[in-house]
């Protein structure tokens, strides 16, 4: 009983938090475009980046309401449209995506700017769409993101576009994609890891997000934990003034 009074205690005030997902019907998205020259890869028809303008454009289209925002990634994030409802806005500023001039791929930097875009609609669902040839170089490292997200209740489904043989760019260098990043992504905060090896399927992966309307829910410990650590210490000191303060 001591023994669980102390772990009790412990996971208090540790601020232990039980996470999980649920239904919901009002969301913000924010798509977190990779534009590093990477995405120029020939893998995918037109090229990576090609590609995934045209599936963000349909997936857009697809949500019928909501708000969305968008985000460009190289070596630093840039914020190409805060949270909308003025969708015809969000999709001239997709069309309108190009490659940057900035070296490497900051994954991390970017998960934390696009949980950034939520800062006024914490109590919707907030999704954040990661598309991206997943090869994270510069920047802050995946595991450090990680607890910003859940902090602020922010589910990521992650997309890894090309294939894993890889494309050229830049004349004969080859990039492949690395999924064990994405699936870490998407497995800590709730969401769902796709594969996107040619154009269809990279629809298909913004079709089935469209439909799954799940949200990040948590719930603090904290004062439960406590309670029981407290009630189970006054047993423990009501036994210890009885008959029971000793085992036979």
């Amino acid at each position: 009983m001591r023994l669980t009074v102390v772990s009790c205690l412990v996971l208090s005030a540790s601020g232990l938090t039980y996470w999980y997902n649920t239904k919901g019907s009002d969301f913000n998205y924010g798509l977190l475009i990779d534009a590093s020259a990477s995405m120029t890869a020939d893998d995918l028809k037109p090229s990576r980046i090609g590609a995934a303008k045209n599936a963000a454009l349909n997936f857009v289209n697809s949500i019928g309401t909501g708000s969305v925002g968008v985000i460009t990634f190289t070596g630093t994030s840039f914020v190409r449209q805060r949270l909308t409802d003025d969708l015809d806005e969000v999709k001239a500023v997709i069309e309108n995506i190009n490659i940057e001039n900035i070296g490497g791929t900051a994954i991390g930097d970017a998960l934390v700017t696009g949980s950034n875009l939520f800062f006024s609609g914490r109590e919707k669902g907030n999704v954040l769409i990661l598309m991206t040839d997943g090869q994270s170089n510069v920047g802050l490292e995946i595991n450090g993101a990680i607890p910003f997200l859940l902090e602020n209740k922010v589910l990521v489904h992650t997309i890894g576009i090309g294939t894993k043989e890889g494309g050229n760019f830049v004349g004969e260098v080859v990039t492949r994609l690395d999924e064990d990043s994405l699936k870490f992504i998407s497995e800590e905060t709730g969401g769902r890891y796709f594969n996107a090896a040619n154009e269809d399927e990279l629809k298909k992966s913004f079709s089935e997000i469209a439909q799954l309307r799940i949200k990040r829910v948590g719930k603090n410990l904290t004062v439960i934990l406590l309670l029981i650590g407290v009630c189970l210490l006054l047993v423990e000191w009501g036994l210890m003034n009885s008959k029971y303060r000793s085992l036979p």
